[in-house]
């Protein structure tokens, strides 16, 4: 792994700090930058594109970062370094102080890599693909907050699950049942389990709880009533305004992401240190 790049979270000192300290300490490694982050190092920014071809990925941030790198590097299984500078940090593992003793495991071939399930998000509109991008987090259709409640028609191949009168809908990967799916009640599920998790939000109905379905088939959902303020979001990074008849569809992708260990800590180690489990 000779070509690393570094993804930092912008306007963040740490981070830049940070990054100086691997440059100075791996200077037998090629560091790809961002613009924001080479701006603040004295070095020449790198393209989208050539930051797409590292053979490592080392996050400086929170999880919205290492979605955000993960996007980057367009489905490319690279092996990806979270270094937590956020509030959270569910799958940025390492700390400031573990990073060089990580990336030095991980260049002697010592790291064990957790694979992590995404999904392929397609949007059509009038029988037209208007849309397609990848998820690591989740997928989430909701209305602004003065929209009337939304009615989303709900199929799993081809069969049908139900009509959420709600104010929207989350399908989450098991990495983003931590995120807005729990905030909604979505159940955690471990991220070795491949499957998706479906969440209304605020449905009109209280028995229509958040259901796990398996990852491999295909979850279908469709606009049906006539409302301006309802958008889909994929994984808080980028949106598209829907329409009344917009179909949606959600289903596992054949890419992956890999994310380095930090074998000091195990899952539930992180889901009680940041869930504050057994705290009086």
């Amino acid at each position: 792994m000779k070509t690393v790049a570094l993804i930092s979270r912008p306007k963040k000192e740490e981070a830049v700090t940070l990054a100086k300290e691997l440059l100075s300490t791996f200077t037998d490694r090629r560091f790809l930058v961002e613009p924001h982050l080479a701006s603040e190092l004295g070095m020449t920014a790198s393209t989208d594109a050539e930051l797409a071809e590292a053979e490592l990925a080392v996050i400086l941030g929170g999880d919205g970062t290492l979605i955000h790198g993960a996007r980057l590097l367009r489905g490319r299984p690279v092996p990806m370094v979270g270094v937590n500078l956020g509030s959270l940090g569910f799958m940025t593992e390492v700390t400031v102080g573990e990073a060089v003793d990580t990336l030095r495991q991980v260049f002697d071939g010592k790291a064990t890599l957790d694979s992590r399930m995404k999904l392929d998000c397609r949007l059509y509109r009038e029988g037209k693909l208007l849309l397609e991008d990848e998820v690591l987090n989740d997928v989430v259709i909701n209305k602004s907050a003065l929209a009337k409640i939304a009615a989303h028609e709900t199929w799993l191949d081809g069969a049908f699950v139900a009509n959420y009168l709600a104010d929207g809908v989350i399908f989450s990967t098991p990495t983003g049942s931590t995120a807005y799916s729990l905030s909604a009640g979505g159940p955690i599920v471990h991220p070795s389990v491949d499957c998706v998790v479906v969440t209304p939000i605020c449905p009109h109905a209280l028995t229509q709880r958040p259901i796990v379905v398996p990852g491999d088939q295909l979850l279908s959902v469709r606009l049906t009533s006539d409302l301006q303020d309802v958008y889909l979001t994929i994984d808080g990074q980028a949106g598209q305004a829907l329409q009344k008849g917009d179909r949606v569809e959600v289903r596992k992708s054949s890419n992956r992401v890999l994310l380095v260990r930090n074998l000091s800590r195990d899952y539930f180690s992180i889901l009680r240190a940041k869930l504050h489990w057994g705290e009086r």
